[in-house]
């Protein structure tokens, strides 16, 4: 089903005014795919839903938790910009109700997996693995690496990385990704380290399904995220504030999701707590 006049339009003036509040592309993107997966599956234009049309929407749909929030949000923030500028006199995500964040669920990437895809990696696609797998990138920020974002230092090189809401962050490269970032950027001339389509750099959506496919079983790119977290986590000793800044969150709840505390450790503490671990002490 296609998408009527009516959708389009209000889509692209929404968007304009993310735009407008600079709202990162990114972010415009993911709002944009959610509208118009609504407006190709409801029978009316949007300022003539009901709350009741949305919830009937939502409910058909085999969404995750966290996707459920994701959308939500888009329905809201849509909304009240119709509502505030007069173009809708019914909010009709009002019937959606708030979505409590799903209980933690880290998936680090195993040795086996990732040591697999490397193999079979073309040169390009193994610095993709390794800057999401060793350096804790998203996808997005891959894609938008560029020579000037290389920056030499007093101990080796590190990367500046814009991440989520345009907020800049610091990760410091190993020698093996300086040295290939390098001769990356020399060999081009300067400029994006991925030229693509995509204002000028590769589409991180492509990057991403590229790596995904090298990763067996059920395992993505962002997995390798939390490959990163969980190794960051246990070579800062438990340092979460260190985690936290190295992965661009604000948030330290955001290691909870991330890190996957090691089976190892969890095994000695209930052993060192037990009867016989008790009685090996004294």
């Amino acid at each position: 089903m296609g998408i009527s006049d009516a959708w389009r339009q209000a889509i692209d003036d929404y968007l304009g005014v993310l735009t407008a509040a600079g709202a990162p592309k990114t972010t415009r993107g993911t709002r944009r795919q959610h509208l118009e997966h609504m407006a190709r599956r409801v029978g009316e234009g949007p300022w003539a839903l009901t709350p009741d049309d949305v919830v009937d929407y939502a409910e058909t749909q085999d969404w995750a938790s966290e996707t459920r929030r994701g959308r939500r949000a888009t329905f809201v923030g849509f909304w009240a910009w119709a509502m505030e500028t007069g173009r809708a006199d019914v909010d009709a995500s009002s019937g959606l109700r708030a979505i409590r964040p799903s209980d933690p669920d880290p998936r680090p990437v195993p040795d086996d997996v990732y040591l697999a895809a490397l193999a079979r990696a073309d040169e390009l696609e193994a610095l993709w693995i390794d800057l999401a797998a060793e350096h804790g990138l998203r996808r997005a920020e891959i894609a938008r690496i560029a020579s000037s974002d290389i920056v030499p230092t007093l101990l080796g090189h590190d990367l500046r990385v814009q991440g989520k809401g345009k907020k800049i962050r610091v990760v410091p490269l190993t020698p093996a990704m300086a040295r290939a970032l390098l001769e990356r950027s020399a060999a081009l001339g300067g400029g994006w380290l991925w030229p693509g389509d995509d204002d000028g750099h590769v589409s991180p959506r492509w990057l991403g399904k590229r790596v995904t496919r090298l990763l067996d079983g059920a395992w993505t790119i962002h997995k390798l995220r939390h490959r990163a977290a969980t190794r960051f986590w246990l070579a800062s000793d438990g340092d979460a504030y260190l985690v936290a800044d190295l992965m661009g969150w604000a948030n330290l709840n955001m290691v909870r999701r991330y890190v996957a505390l090691p089976s190892d450790r969890k095994r000695a503490i209930v052993l060192a707590a037990s009867r016989s671990g008790a009685s090996i002490a004294a």
